[in-house]
């Protein structure tokens, strides 16, 4: 099913540059685009590959318009934010391609009779939702999912299939959780009694707020006593760890395989590249951006980008010591240079 040029910019905004009418199929990378798809271009070294697009039409901000212009021959949309604009045009082309789960409960599903779910919910085949559980409208729970005893799926939550979400635990409206994460498993909680470890009963939740994205085999654990908190906006990737009783900022965001050890504290509006790691009892502050790889063993109280495995410094002093390591081997070949030119200068004063 098309969608015309200009229904697409009435809901997203933009100013249109071009024929309104023209019947897009979906969005396209600017090499693979072709005569019914729309394309975008958000980072200007492509300018070249996107003055040569096939594309009916094409988002881009009015810097990159003023020079891509007199070239391509499409439809523009000039937009401030162009790949902002292109995720939401992805939902909108997503959401007209997508097939409407089936409103109810599947006749597989093992419901218990004192849970409760809304009219508007589709609950998929073989689901099972334990005593006390609460499932918001229009939520989807897909097939083989386990929705625990007194858990509580907000409004609009999508979950995949094979999704486990443990006695307890919460999530607010609009929550995007893939196949294979566990939320609320038991925490790493053990003490040590003459070289035995005793298991310490985790007893705590997972508290998740609204717009959360959790990735497929991502793994969440409940708090020992407390809960373990993620706010409002977080988005997580695939197969990473959050520790028991962590807390997790507003619209932070991490990379695969990042592991949070057991009660860290991070601020909002954190980035974590893919394998980052952070040791337990930390605090983060707002805003801290760590690399990809790096380890994080104290806290960061200050705002900035971070770098390095050891030791962990401000990204900018890890970039000059960098420099300084690569050119350790020249730096050894000019000093064992120079310390043969002294010696010959000694050996001459001495005659």
């Amino acid at each position: 099913m098309g969608t015309r040029l200009g229904e697409l910019v009435e809901r997203l905004g933009g100013n249109l540059v071009g024929d309104p009418n023209i019947e897009l199929v979906g969005i396209a990378p600017l090499s693979d685009a072709g005569v019914s798809h729309i394309t975008f271009l958000s980072n200007s070294k492509f300018r070249t590959e996107a003055q040569a697009s096939q594309a009916a039409a094409m988002i881009l901000s009015p810097a990159d318009d003023a020079l891509v212009a007199a070239v391509f021959k499409g439809a523009r949309v000039v937009t401030p934010n162009p790949y902002v604009y292109f995720a939401r045009a992805s939902q909108w082309f997503a959401a007209q391609a997508e097939i409407a789960p089936p409103v109810g409960i599947h006749p597989s599903a093992v419901v218990d009779p004192s849970a409760t779910i809304a009219p508007s919910a589709s609950i998929g085949p073989h689901v099972t939702i334990e005593a006390e559980a609460v499932i918001g409208a229009d939520a989807v729970i897909k097939a083989g999912s386990f929705i625990g005893r007194g858990a509580v799926i907000g409004a609009g939550c999508r979950f995949s299939a094979n999704v486990t979400f443990h006695a307890f635990c919460q999530i607010g409206a609009r929550g995007i959780i893939h196949s294979g994460a566990v939320i609320g498993g038991d925490g790493f909680g053990f003490a040590n009694e003459g070289g035995r470890w005793v298991k310490i009963a985790q007893t705590g939740r997972v508290m998740i707020g609204e717009d959360v994205d959790i990735g497929s085999n991502t793994s969440i654990d409940r708090g020992a006593l407390a809960d373990t908190v993620i706010e409002d906006g977080v988005k997580l990737d695939n197969q990473i760890q959050i520790g028991h009783n962590c807390h997790i900022g507003a619209h932070t965001a991490m990379a695969g395989c990042v592991g949070v050890a057991g009660s860290a504290i991070i601020g909002k509006h954190c980035t974590f590249g893919g394998a980052a790691m952070v040791l337990g009892h930390l605090t983060i502050a707002d805003n801290v951006h760590i690399s990809s790889g790096s380890m994080v063993t104290r806290s960061m109280h200050e705002a900035g980008q971070y770098t390095g495995f050891y030791p962990l410094a401000k990204n900018a002093e890890w970039e000059k010591s960098a420099a300084i390591v690569r050119n350790l081997g020249s730096m050894r070949e000019k000093i064992r240079s120079m310390e043969k030119t002294i010696a010959a200068l000694s050996a001459k004063l001495d005659c």
